[in-house]
C-alpha cells in the first residue's frame, strides 16, 4: 500500500513506528541511529546505500524503497550511509550551502522509510581524502560488510568523486558483493534532484517543492519577540526564529501554510520578508495563526508551506497593508480548505 505523506500519520509507541490514514496503519520497523562508523556492528546480509539526502525528497525515497526491498529479499537489513555536515559545507566553506533539511529533520524523514540502520558518518577533510578503492574496501567491505550496494543512478564517492559505477562494478566480483544501480527513468521521468527543490523554494515555487519532495516543505523555530505591530492592526504575529543558519527559507513573500503547535494544527498566513511599509531592514519569519489567540512566546512551531500567495509589497499606509492582509486572510482560507 502506498500512502501519500500529506495523508499520512507517523506516532512511535513502545519504540515501535506506526503510519496511519484513516482506514489503516501499517508498521514500521524502528531504525537504529549511529553517529560514527565505529559505533556499527556488522548485521545479517547489510544491503546498503550511500548519500547525503538533503530533503529526503520522491528519488531519494525510491531509492530507498528498493534498498528495503532488496534487504527483504535476501533476509538481510538495510544499511544507509549518510554524513554530516553536509560534503560541501567542509569540501567548499567559502560558499554557504544552504539545505533542505536540518540534522534533526532528516532523520525523522528517514525514521518513515522503514529502514533498518542510519549511519551518520562525520564529514571531514581528512575522510574527504579516502580513494575510492580505499572506500570501498575500508568502509564498505572491512566496516559495513556490505553483500549488496543499491546507489543512483549518478552516485560517484571518493576523492574528486572517482567512483563511478563501472568502477563499482568492476571491484565488486574481487570484494564478494552485489551492485545494483537505480536508473534516473526509474527515479522519475524528470529527474528528481536536491538542486531542483531548492531552486524552487528561493523562487517562493513552493508548490512544485512539494511536488518534489513529496510532502510540504516546512520550516521550525523558536517563536521570539517582535515589534508586535502586527497587534496594532488586529494581526497578531507570531515571529519564528530558525535556530540553524543553513535551513533554506522560502523566498520573501506571502504563504498560506499549516502550523503546528503542541500536536495540534492550525491555518495560517506567514510573510517572510523585512516588512518594507514599517521600514524594516531584517528579514523574519512571522506567521498569523488564524482563529488562535494564545501566548506562545518561547515556545515551538513547525510551519508547512501550501502555496505562495503573493509578493511582499510595500504599502502607503498601515490601513492599507491592514486591508491587504483581510484579503491574504481569506485567500489562505480557500486555498487550505482544499
Amino acid at each position: 500500500m502506498c500512502l501519500l505523506p500529506d495523508e499520512r500519520h507517523f506516532f512511535q509507541h513502545d519504540r515501535l513506528i506506526f503510519v496511519c490514514d484513516k482506514h489503516t496503519c501499517l508498521f514500521l520497523r524502528p531504525v537504529k541511529v549511529y553517529y560514527n562508523l565505529s559505533e556499527f556492528g556488522q548485521p545479517s546480509n547489510p544491503v546498503v546505500t550511500i548519500g547525503t539526502f538533503d530533503g529526503v525528497h520522491l528519488g531519494h525515497q525510491k531509492i530507498l524503497k528498493r534498498l528495503v526491498t532488496e534487504a527483504n529479499a535476501v533476509q538481510g537489513e538495510s544499511v544507509l550511509l549518510t554524513f554530516y555536515p553536509h560534503p560541501r559545507m567542509v569540501l567548499f566553506p567559502e560558499r554557504k550551502q544552504l539545505l533542505l533539511s536540518t540534522l534533526e529533520e532528516k532523520i525523522d524523514l528517514l525514521r518513515q522509510q522503514g529502514l533498518d540502520h542510519l549511519i551518520i558518518q562525520p564529514f571531514t577533510r581528512e575522510f574527504s581524502m579516502m580513494t575510492y578503492e580505499e572506500f570501498v574496501r575500508e568502509i564498505l567491505v572491512r566496516q559495513l560488510g556490505v553483500k549488496k550496494l543499491v546507489i543512483g543512478y549518478d552516485h560517484q564517492f571518493g576523492r574528486n568523486r572517482e567512483g563511478s559505477f563501472e568502477n563499482l562494478r568492476k571491484m565488486a566480483p574481487e570484494l564478494g558483493f552485489d551492485v545494483d544501480e537505480i536508473s534516473a527513468k526509474l527515479i522519475d521521468d524528470n529527474v528528481i534532484s536536491s538542486t531542483k527543490v531548492r531552486e524552487a523554494l528561493e523562487a517562493g515555487r513552493v508548490e512544485d517543492a512539494n511536488a518534489l519532495l513529496g510532502y510540504r516543505y516546512a520550516i521550525s523555530g523558536t517563536v521570539v519577540k517582535g515589534k508586535q505591530l502586527g497587534r496594532t492592526i488586529g494581526f497578531p504575529t507570531a515571529n519564528v526564529v530558525v535556530s540553524d543558519t543553513f535551513k533554506l527559507i522560502p523566498s520573501n513573500g506571502v504563504y498560506a501554510v499549516e502550523v503546528l503547535h503542541n500536536s495540534k494544527v492550525h491555518q495560517g498566513v506567514m510573510n517572510i520578508g523585512v516588512r518594507p511599509t514599517v521600514d524594516g531592514v531584517t528579514r523574519t519569519n512571522e506567521v498569523h495563526i488564524m482563529d488562535f489567540n494564545s501566548d506562545i512566546y518561547g515556545e515551538s512551531l513547525k510551519v508547512s508551506f501550501v502555496q505562495r500567495i503573493r509578493d511582499e509589497l510595500k504599502f502607503d499606509s498601515l490601513e492599507a497593508l491592514k486591508s491587504q492582509i483581510k484579503k491574504d486572510e481569506q485567500m489562505a482560507r480557500s486555498l487550505l480548505s482544499k
